[in-house]
Formats: C-alpha cells, structure tokens, sequence
C-alpha cells in the first residue's frame, strides 16, 4: 500500500508538490492523473526514494521505502525508460539489476520472456524502439516480485497489441493482491484499467474516487476536465508559487 500525508516538495522558489494527501491500496490500480506539470513525477520519485520530501511522507507498507531491507522485493518501477543504458543488451542489463538485489539469474531471463523481448535479449537497448524499451521497464519493475508498483506512462511508445498487454498485466497484478499505482494522459485506457483515480493539478489533490461511483454516462475524462477547470479557477482568483 501506498499512503502519502502532507507530502510537500520545494525547489527554491518552485513548490512541486504541496500539503499532497492520498492513498494506493492493494488489490487495486490506482490511476495517478494530472496535466503535464502537476507534480506527479514528483511525487512518484518520493515515493520510490529518488527524492527526499521537504515535508511530509510517503511510504509504502506502512515504511519509506529506504527503510525496506529490499527495495526491489517491495516496489517494481517505471519512471523514464529512456535512462536506460543504451549500451547493454538487454539480458545484461536485466541480470545486472537481478545482481543488485540478489535475484538469480533465471529471472531476468524469465521475464525477457514473459514481456515478449526473448528474441532481442542480445540487442543492445539503444537499438530498441520506444515501445520495446517500455517492455525492458516493466522487466525490470518485476524483477524482485514486489507486492507494489509504480508505473509512470507505461503504455507511452506501445502499439495496441502492447497497450492491452499492459492492461491485462496491471489488472493481473492487481488480483493478485498488489497495490499498482499507474500514471497516464489516456483517459479512455485508464477508465478500462484503474479501480479508482487520485487526481492532483499545481502539485495539490483535487478528489479521489472509484471508477464505480462515477454518474451513469460520465466518463473518466469528463471527470478529470471538471475538476482541473475547478482547480484552474481557483489559482486564477489567488497569488502563489507555480509547480512542475
């Protein structure tokens, strides 16, 4: 489960995210949504570590995740995949992570399997297409079995076969009692895919709710639109910092 209270991240005179209050329980998808600049890869990197709040927590199973023995055994993640060294293959890279976290070796090979890469495990990733990169990601995210993951635009770069791969995985995943936290600008997807949505915009909450209690012929974008026209207002009638 992740559990965010009061998160707050400031860079200088940029606030990112601000007073930031929500929830990600198991055996859901949580759909993590907001305009470009809202602050959800910034919460994402707090959350999985990468970067130390300026107030506020988050945790995951109750914990900062550096204060887990093994990060990898309790969250899989998926920021940029376009970090990914582009000069291993991708069998190196994926062992060379199972390494770190003293995973064998059959694993990653598994997975190269399972994500549909078995026949580019010697191509070097910077030969991947976007779409091939995305799938090395989700390798690497499951690696450790974790009973959480983070995955920020992962259907970002698939085709359609791979966009309903993802689908069917997280919705897996999430039967199997995972807590799955998703971000994405694909309201139709999300709507077929998360059992409940956070919406942030100016790195604050604007409401979270399950798909289930959206009104009969209101879709997820319709949802979305109206409260970001809300928040929109809002900061038109205030003074303040901006959020990226």
């Amino acid at each position: 489960m992740i559990e965010t209270l009061r998160l707050t991240k400031r860079h200088r005179a940029v606030t990112a995210v601000e007073d930031l209050s929500f929830s990600a329980p198991d055996g859901q998808v949580t759909g993590f949504v907001g305009p470009n600049g809202s602050g959800k890869t910034s919460t994402m990197r707090m959350v999985v570590g990468l970067d130390r709040p300026t107030s506020g927590s988050a945790t995951v199973d109750g914990r900062p995740l550096r204060d887990h023995r093994s990060p990898q055994r309790v969250v899989g993640v998926v920021l940029d995949v376009r970090n990914t060294p582009g000069g291993m293959t991708t069998r190196a890279h994926l062992r060379w992570l199972a390494a770190a976290g003293r995973i064998p070796d059959r694993r990653a090979d598994d997975l190269l399997e399972e994500v549909g890469l078995a026949s580019a495990a010697s191509r070097r990733i910077g030969a991947l297409s976007l779409g091939m990169r995305q799938r090395l990601g989700i390798a690497a995210a499951l690696l450790g079995d974790p009973g959480t993951l983070v995955l920020d635009e992962p259907v970002n770069g698939l085709d359609l076969d791979g966009v309903r791969w993802v689908r069917h995985l997280v919705r897996r995943l999430a039967a199997e009692g995972r807590c799955v936290l998703v971000s994405s600008h694909i309201m139709a997807e999300l709507q077929q895919t998360v059992d409940r949505v956070v919406v942030i915009g100016a790195g604050r909450l604007l409401g979270q709710f399950d798909i289930g209690d959206l009104s009969e012929g209101t879709s997820l974008e319709d949802a979305y639109l109206t409260l970001a026209a809300g928040a929109a207002q809002y900061r038109a009638g205030t003074t303040g910092g901006s959020s990226r």
